[in-house]
């Protein structure tokens, strides 16, 4: 099987991010009605969560919205991510790898995976800080989650590349 063109795994590809893309979309718009269903409908009773110390933390819409929302807001990095990478292997499917676009979009998705990163870091503490929870500990440096969005960068600059060369063939008679 051919690896770009109509009918190549790169097509296959595509079809899938369409996919992911149209659930991201769902994901989003429920997380966001969850979010503010929470704040308009009361909790029946007392809910709490616990957090392995022991005691439960009382769960308030105060508390629960924020967390919706910003499981919507990384929902929605990750959706900017998916349509950067559909772009790719929309050129990647007709045949040209080097348009002079798939440059940016790549330096975006590696930007956006810095970001989810960041987000993965940063969430526990967030998450101790909302509730109250005496420990605040975050998740750490994930070696090859980091170096994944090097390879990204990387993969930048070898299409930016290959864009410059398909440039100066063009301009070559």
């Amino acid at each position: 099987m051919r690896a770009m063109g109509p009918g190549s795994v790169s097509s296959l590809l595509k079809v899938a991010l369409d996919v992911v893309h149209v659930v991201l979309w769902i994901a989003i718009g429920g997380l966001l009605l969850i979010t503010i269903a929470s704040l308009i409908v009361p909790l029946p009773g007392e809910w709490t969560a616990d957090l392995g110390e022991g005691a439960g933390v009382e769960l308030t819409p105060l508390k629960i919205a924020p967390i919706f929302a910003g499981a919507a807001g990384y929902t929605a990095i990750l959706l900017f991510v998916v349509r950067q990478l559909r772009r790719v292997f929309a050129t990647l499917t007709a045949g040209d790898p080097f348009h002079p676009d798939n440059f940016s979009r790549l330096r975006l998705i590696g930007a956006g995976l810095a970001a989810l990163e960041i987000a993965n870091m940063l969430s526990p503490v967030g998450l101790a800080w909302l509730l109250g929870a005496s420990t605040q500990e975050g998740r750490g440096i994930d070696l090859t989650a980091w170096f994944s969005v090097l390879v990204v960068f990387v993969l930048a600059e070898v299409f930016r590349e290959g864009a410059r060369l398909r440039r100066e063939a063009e301009l070559t008679i």
